[in-house]
């Protein structure tokens, strides 16, 4: 059963969801879980890199920064890729390149050549996430959209534990190059499995046709997704929201804790799964929260911003080495911040339509991860110029984070206005069109 849109073209009904859409959505989940394993392998491997490479500060953080720049660089054209040819073809191609990025870094033997590994796994890692945020538009209805995203990020998370908990021991065990490689035979099985068995989308529930018309669709795909205020103010949400955890359990959150604060690798190792844990708990919390009141998004995007500048401050000025406890808090807190940066998508997902939902969602992901990136570059700059000095590196969270909240707040009541005149004209469409 469909109905003519505002713009005349017919949209089919919510798909049902079921066991079919979660067994298919399941597996796109399982290509973001095993590429946040591969993203964060270099978390826990910061101190043997940079043995490994004979490098500074600066240039350990460059493997990171140059990841995620090509992450970031990457998410507009992602989302055109999968408006244009669906989850599946995107899926593949992005299996395959961050499975060749890990494997290649584990026999760089110089670090010119591991920079160039690390870049191939950002790629395809870039991929990933948008085709997910699709996968579950396809297969699920509208209104299970908070949720989803969510469980996502979630599942995306335990990639993270397996990385803080299992590929830790693994690297102390067997020594870099049998734990990288040994990791990249995930992901050649998981391209199996996408191939054999991926859908876009249920039968009877394709999208209507979009004409593609070259430079043009391009153009206006990026321009009337970022004249959404919607849109705008979930890349800010994101880009304010995700970066300090981020951050901490990329690359800087074990040097910090051994170096900084003198803990043992292994302790470290327990606060980083903390942050794991305290995002899957936060992340099911929030996305209930946002399925039920909308109007919770602002607040609890605002709310974690402020608790989490407030723990940080607390550390950073704590004299001499921190408390155990207010270690721990530390790291359950920044556990919140993945799951308030996906409420960004919830107030991009609401401005656009099915058709430009990935070009959208390219654009609130870079976000975060332009946050993260300036950030990782920023801690290792001033770690190098005040001579290990963390509490000088991690003060640059303060400064991006009043940059993002000036926009939140300036963009909020624009973003909402709009919504609203949406939700408005859909309900007297509703009521005066008849359906076919």
């Amino acid at each position: 059963m469909s109905a003519p849109t505002s713009a005349g073209l017919p949209v089919h009904s919510d798909p049902p969801g079921g066991s079919r859409a979660v067994a298919v959505w399941g597996l796109g989940v399982t290509v973001y879980f095993v590429a946040i394993t591969y993203r964060t392998s270099l978390g826990v491997a910061a101190l043997d890199a940079a043995e490994r490479f004979d490098i500074s500060a600066s240039a350990l953080s460059t493997f990171s920064i140059l990841q995620l720049l090509v992450y970031a660089g990457m998410q507009i054209p992602v989302g055109l890729l999968v408006d244009r040819l669906g989850t599946k073809k995107v899926l593949t191609l992005g299996v395959v390149l961050f499975t060749l990025g890990q494997l290649g870094f584990a026999f760089s033997g110089s670090y010119a050549a591991a920079l160039a590994c690390r870049a191939l796994l950002g790629c395809g890692d870039a991929m990933t996430f948008i085709s997910v945020l699709r996968l579950g538009s396809r297969w699920f209805p509208a209104r299970c959209g908070p949720v989803i995203a969510q469980i996502a990020g979630l599942i995306g998370m335990a990639g993270n534990l397996v990385t803080t908990l299992v590929l830790a021991r693994v690297l102390d065990a067997f020594g870099w190059t049998a734990t990288f490689a040994g990791s990249a035979v995930g992901g050649v099985l998981l391209l199996v499995l996408v191939v054999a068995f991926l859908r876009d989308h249920p039968k009877s529930y394709a999208p209507v046709p979009v004409p593609h018309m070259g430079g043009g669709y391009i153009r206006r795909q990026i321009v009337r997704a970022w004249r959404e205020p919607g849109t705008r103010l979930g890349m800010w949400v994101h880009f304010t929201t995700q970066f300090p955890g981020m951050v901490f359990l990329l690359l800087w959150g074990m040097p910090f804790l051994v170096q900084g604060q003198g803990l043992a690798r292994a302790t470290a190792g327990e606060l980083l799964t903390l942050i794991v844990l305290s995002n899957m708990v936060v992340g099911l919390v929030y996305g209930q929260l946002i399925s039920r009141h909308h109007a919770a998004r602002a607040p609890l995007a605002l709310g974690t911003v402020a608790v989490t500048a407030g723990v940080w401050a607390t550390v950073l000025l704590w004299p001499g080495h921190a408390p155990v406890w207010l270690l721990v808090l530390l790291c359950t807190v920044l556990g919140a911040c993945g799951p308030a940066s996906m409420i960004g998508f919830d107030f991009a997902r609401p401005a656009n339509p099915p058709e430009r939902q990935g070009t959208a969602s390219g654009i609130v992901n870079m976000g975060g991860f332009t946050a993260s990136m300036t950030t990782l570059l920023a801690v290792g700059v001033l770690l190098d110029l005040t001579g290990g000095s963390f509490r000088a590196g991690f003060a640059s969270i303060f400064v991006l984070e009043a940059l993002g909240i000036a926009q939140i707040l300036r963009l909020r009541k624009r973003a909402h206005r709009r919504e609203r005149e949406r939700v408005v004209a859909s309900r007297v469409e509703a009521v005066h069109v008849p359906v076919s």
